[in-house]
């Protein structure tokens, strides 16, 4: 698998990271809004809180206004009941100080209650004692006199002490109101990060999902009609998600296939066609043949001279040459059966080479050939191996330029035979492939392009193999090896 595919982030992991990311960004919210509400719970108590001990230093004051009344009733218009009134309402004030101490909270508040509580402690104390006293001498300065302690005693007092308080509690619903605004500041700042990082989720995931799934998908998709067009060349890219990048490759690799598919039917088609054309031409070839074979059989007589014989003889051998490679054309077509006979290398060579003598003289070409090392005799399909000679050896001549030469060595061992040919041309237009789905191009006006591939199917049946190699300075070396 390609190394992009290897890396690539499978479809379970892009969604188990979404699914992460958005399980977050709900935790995220929920904490966020669980903090805003806390927030604004506790300053919510709290305001009431100090709202309760405003309301109920209040009703203290108002109950101080209670007794005093109380008391001038008592005093002034002889009321007999505005004296229980009065302890009523003590007993009612004691009770609110009781409640204003359970709501204090902080060394202050509890300090400015008590201050409260004790200015009343003095005002229970000194209030009834100065009413008393005007009570012994009822006369105009003790009255005027009492109005004075009263208003600018006892009362101024307590009036000082209880605006202290409620001015400590004013200040506190102050930062109340301030803190409260902060949290809900704090709040929608806190609570607008999801909502921003859940846009950039979308934004990002868009991205990704384009990237990692529909890309590809639309490339695939490209991708299917350009093979139902008949394109098997045409690539996927093999990019997004692990699975769909594996997915491409599995369809360049089923085109790849394919296209292997279409060119061996295309080969087998063709070898279908020259299968029924060759048996036609072969049968129409083989007819003159005959009749030049029997021509000269007739023709050959005593009576003739030696040359003449000898060219009557080289036609009837031309002619019988001509049949073989006829019936190993037709071979070529169908399954070779080898036939497998002991063998000299040298008549293999000289029956190969034999009919190429006039090309070789009109190219001036110098063919070496040393078979030294391979004097003994060859297990081999004489006529198969023959003709594969004789299409490489015409090769390298085609190939090699006037008055070069051409190098064929052989070498046998108990094992193995190896036979060179080697010539000067200008190389090789192509690398022969001896799995090629077509014969390969030829450079001939005339040629089959059948040469090279009748060379790699011999070479096959007969267990061996055939290599061209380029050589320096210029040329081309064939090595046949064939096992004994």
């Amino acid at each position: 698998m390609p190394h992009r595919a290897r890396n690539a982030k499978s479809l379970r992991d892009l969604l188990l990271t979404h699914e992460l990311i958005f399980i977050a960004l709900i935790l995220l919210a929920v904490i966020s809004g669980a903090y805003g509400i806390h927030i604004w719970d506790k300053t919510s108590k709290e305001s009431q809180r100090i709202n309760l001990l405003v309301q109920e230093i209040y009703q203290v004051r108002g109950d101080l206004y209670r007794q005093m009344k109380e008391l001038f009733d008592a005093f002034f218009l002889q009321d007999a009941e505005a004296l229980d009134e009065y302890n009523a309402y003590t007993q009612s004030v004691l009770k609110h100080f009781g409640e204003l101490k359970n709501i204090a909270d902080g060394e202050e508040e509890k300090r400015a209650i008590t201050e409260i509580e004790q200015n009343y402690r003095i005002f229970v104390n000194e209030a009834p004692a100065l009413f008393y006293r005007y009570q012994a001498r009822p006369d105009r300065a003790t009255q005027k006199t009492l109005y004075k302690d009263i208003e600018t005693g006892i009362f101024s007092r307590y009036e000082d002490v209880s605006k202290r308080a409620e001015l400590l509690l004013g200040q506190k619903q102050h930062e109340l109101k301030t803190r409260l605004a902060e949290a809900k500041t704090s709040s929608i700042a806190i609570l607008s990060i999801p909502v921003l990082l859940a846009g950039i989720l979308l934004f990002f995931s868009r991205f990704f999902l384009k990237k990692a799934i529909v890309n590809p998908i639309n490339a695939m998709m490209h991708a299917t009609q350009e093979i139902s067009a008949g394109n098997l060349s045409h690539k996927v890219p093999e990019t997004g998600a692990k699975e769909l990048a594996t997915l491409s490759q599995e369809i360049n690799k089923m085109a790849e296939d394919l296209l292997l598919s279409r060119d061996a039917l295309v080969r087998t088609e063709k070898q279908a066609a020259l299968g029924l054309l060759v048996p036609m031409l072969a049968h129409n070839i083989r007819n003159p043949l005959a009749s030049i074979r029997a021509t000269a059989q007739i023709a050959d007589s005593p009576e003739h001279d030696r040359d003449t014989r000898e060219s009557l003889q080289g036609i009837i051998s031309t002619v019988d040459r001509l049949e073989r490679w006829t019936g190993a054309l037709l071979a070529y077509l169908n399954p070779i059966k080898p036939q497998l006979s002991p063998a000299k290398l040298s008549n293999i060579v000289q029956g190969s080479t034999g009919p190429l003598s006039h090309k070789l003289a009109e190219k001036k070409i110098n063919l070496v050939t040393d078979l030294s090392k391979a004097k003994g005799e060859i297990l081999t399909d004489e006529h198969l191996l023959e003709q594969v000679l004789y299409n490489l050896i015409l090769n390298a001549i085609e190939a090699s330029p006037k008055q070069a030469s051409i190098y064929l060595t052989a070498t046998l061992t108990r094992q193995q035979l190896e036979i060179s040919i080697r010539d000067e041309g200008s190389g090789m237009p192509f690398v022969p492939n001896p799995h090629a789905v077509s014969p390969g191009p030829t450079t001939k006006r005339f040629g089959t392009g059948l040469g090279i591939p009748f060379a790699f199917k011999v070479c096959e049946v007969l267990n061996g193999h055939v290599e061209f190699m380029a050589v320096q300075p210029q040329g081309t070396l064939i090595r046949i090896s064939l096992p004994q």
